[in-house]
Parts: C-alpha cells; sequence; structure tokens
C-alpha cells in the first residue's frame, strides 16, 4: 500500500496567530511531507501565519475566528480534500520530532481495519515536571491498538485519542459521519467511540512522536476540566458506552504524586490544588445547563464556543 504520495495522504493544520514557533514547526513538518502535502485552515490571523504557510508552498484556506469550531472546522478538511485517503491532523504547537514522524503514524493503516491512529507526544523541552509527568502517563512507550472490546478493559481510556497528532483513514471517518460539526472540544474522543463503535480498531503509535505539551496556570487547569464537564455532559451516550472517567482520574493522580515524591516533593501541594480545581471545574460543568450563559463564558477556556 502507497501511504506516502501525495495523491493520498494530506496534513490538515488548523491556525490561529501561530507566527512566533512558525519557523520551528515548519521545518520539522517539512522534512516529513512535500509542502503540497499540507492545508492550513487559518481563522484570520493577524499576525501573517497565512502568508508565512503560502510562502514555503502549503495550501490555505481562510475562516473567520467566529466560524472556528474543534468539529466543524476539521471536518472542513474533509470537503477540501475530497481525494485523499487519509488525512493527518496537527495542531500548530506540536513539533513532529522525527523526519519519519509521519510514516511511521500511517504504518498500522496496513492493518484495513485500522480507523485511526494518533502518536507519541513527548514533553516541550522546556517543560516542568507536572507538565512532563502528564505526557508521560497519557502517552506511554509501548505502542497498542484498541477495538471496541478494550472497554472492558480501560473503559472510557479506550477512546483516548488527540488531533493534536493524529491519522484517520478518510473512508472509515466519513462512515461514522465525519466529526461533530458542533462541540466546545473532544471531537477527537467522539469520533474515536464511533468508530469502535462501527468495528473499527484505534491504534498508537509509539514511535511516531511530536513535542507538545502546555504549561497550564491553576485558572487554566480549571477551565479546562470545566470544558470537559460540558462535553461529558452534552455527550452523555459517551459515559454510557464506555463508563466514566473517574478510575482514570485517581490513576493518574496517584502516578503524579508518586513522580512528584522522589525528586520534586515541594510541587506536591501545587499537584494537589490543580487536581481540587480539575474536579471542581468538571463537577461545574456536568450541570452547564443550570448555569448562565455569561458565567458559562467567563468558566470556559473556549468563551468563543458559547455564542
Amino acid at each position: 500500500m502507497s501511504i506516502q504520495t501525495p495523491a493520498n495522504i494530506a496534513v490538515v493544520v488548523p491556525t490561529l496567530s501561530a507566527a512566533n514557533d512558525w519557523r520551528r514547526f515548519a521545518a520539522a513538518l517539512l522534512a516529513c511531507v512535500q509542502p503540497e502535502q499540507v492545508l492550513v485552515l487559518d481563522s484570520s490571523s493577524d499576525d501573517g501565519t497565512a502568508d508565512l504557510a503560502r510562502a514555503i508552498g502549503f495550501r490555505v484556506h481562510s475562516i473567520s475566528r467566529t466560524e472556528f469550531n474543534h468539529g466543524g472546522t476539521r471536518q472542513l478538511a474533509t470537503r477540501l480534500l475530497p481525494t485523499v485517503e487519509f488525512l493527518i491532523f496537527l495542531t500548530q504547537d506540536a513539533v513532529l520530532a522525527e523526519p519519519d514522524a509521519i510514516r511511521n503514524l500511517l504504518e498500522p493503516f496496513s492493518d484495513p481495519n485500522v480507523a485511526a491512529a494518533f502518536g507519541r507526544q513527548l514533553p516541550r523541552p522546556e517543560a516542568g515536571p507536572i507538565e512532563a509527568h502528564a505526557r508521560f502517563f497519557n502517552y506511554p512507550a509501548q505502542s497498542s491498538v484498541r477495538t471496541l472490546a478494550s472497554r472492558e478493559v480501560l473503559g472510557f481510556k479506550a477512546i483516548f485519542l488527540s488531533n493534536s497528532f493524529a491519522a484517520y483513514r478518510r473512508e472509515a471517518l466519513l462512515s461514522v459521519g465525519g466529526f461533530p460539526a458542533n462541540v466546545i472540544f473532544g471531537e477527537d474522543t467522539i469520533t474515536a467511540a464511533k468508530l469502535l463503535l462501527a468495528g473499527g480498531k484505534i491504534a498508537y503509535a509509539s514511535d511516531a512522536a511530536a513535542y507538545h505539551s502546555h504549561c497550564y496556570t491553576w485558572r487554566q487547569e480549571f477551565k479546562r476540566y470545566f470544558d470537559i464537564g460540558v462535553l461529558h455532559s452534552r455527550e452523555g451516550w459517551l459515559l454510557e458506552e464506555f463508563g466514566g472517567a473517574s478510575r482514570e482520574g485517581h490513576r493518574f493522580i496517584a502516578s503524579e504524586l508518586a513522580h512528584l515524591w522522589h525528586g520534586h516533593w515541594w510541587l506536591v501541594p501545587s499537584a494537589l490544588i490543580r487536581s481540587a480545581l480539575k474536579f471542581g471545574g468538571y463537577r461545574l460543568g456536568k450541570i452547564e445547563s443550570k448555569i448562565s450563559l455569561k458565567w458559562k463564558r467567563r468558566l470556559s477556556m473556549h468563551p468563543g464556543f458559547w455564542k
């Protein structure tokens, strides 16, 4: 199977004011693919991002900022790229770690039942211990393949997938309706669930790596988990089909505390506060239907969603 020709793969990159880190991002991407294989979906950046992308041969499609939606914008790519067999999604802050990163990400598709694959996310070189642990916990060194039966062991973790660096078989993606048109975020989780329920497989390719992590403030942690609560409230079928996320949350906290205790013990209080804020944000998000629109905009990491 040919998976590296311009005719059947495309890399889709949603952007918003990405100029500051563009040189490093673009150089890593161009080491993996040809410029004509890249589609940039730019949300009307005001720092010249679109011009930078065009200058190196990337195709650019611009939308208004108010038009952006995590699911709907990515679904737009499936319409703009009607002949592509494999769609690779990358965020503007995910820097591919090596020239064979995309080739390795596509390798699992040699199994015709694999509908989607996602790569390993490594912490940024400047990441602190808390930031780094989150990546090591969620993206282990061992590759794996998940089916619907995986939910019996993994529960909600069975549908973990990140569009910061992921690939989809276009035919399989469209067979489940593509990405949801209007979600606060988590379009990758929703789509992964639909693919598994339809009988497809999801692969985790640990040898396909990108540097991608975030140093969230306490406030940002709260807001992010508020949005996760909103997602789980509005897409209640995810919890019904795959179980709650509390077991994985407890496992994460235990792992984080053990990681910090040996060498970074002074960060334990901060980690505990973060965990409390995550829990509080999540619980508020779950009851967002009882919260005013004004307050939802204040509590959310994605205020533009609340139009």
